[in-house]
């Protein structure tokens, strides 16, 4: 029906504008390079053990953790080519992938965390403003479509 036939309905408001678009990559590896807000979360941390998990695992996945780790690596390359060393293939799977890639993991894992989270809270609002004129614009046009059903029903019923 149009809105004629319902005067109690309000004029439909003009569409709301697009929500903003997710921040770029380049912000979540900054926040993740970042040790910043470590101390916060600590302190939201309850009991010691899980104050500890907390920081080791900030420091540890973080980009400059995974710089350290591969100073570390390369100073142990030399000893692992000279003769009797472990050599070349056992020294990056055993030595540098391991230390290297756990921090770069997490690092990534922080980063594809932060874009769903950041998805997730523009699902929400888009979600919501769905709702909201949905409750806005129908005015009762929910029941009137279910009442013409009904309607529909008993008709196709009593043939």
């Amino acid at each position: 029906m149009s809105d004629a036939a319902h005067p109690a309905t309000p004029p439909h408001p003009a569409p709301a504008a697009p929500t903003a678009l997710p921040p770029r990559p380049r912000v979540h590896i900054r926040q993740a390079i970042s040790l910043k807000g470590l101390r916060e979360q600590v302190k939201r941390a309850d009991g010691v053990n899980a104050k500890v998990a907390v920081f080791l695992t900030n420091i540890v996945g973080s980009m400059w953790c995974a710089y350290v780790f591969a100073i570390i690596a390369f100073l142990g390359l030399p000893a692992a080519l000279k003769p009797g060393g472990e050599g070349i293939i056992p020294w990056i799977a055993q030595t540098f992938l391991q230390l290297v890639l756990l921090s770069v993991i997490m690092v990534g894992q922080n980063v594809l965390s932060e874009a769903s989270d950041v998805r997730s809270k523009h699902t929400y609002d888009d979600t919501v403003l769905i709702l909201d004129r949905l409750d806005i614009h129908t005015a009762g046009g929910i029941k009137e479509l279910a009442d013409r059903i009904d309607d529909l029903q008993q008709r196709i019923a009593a043939k």
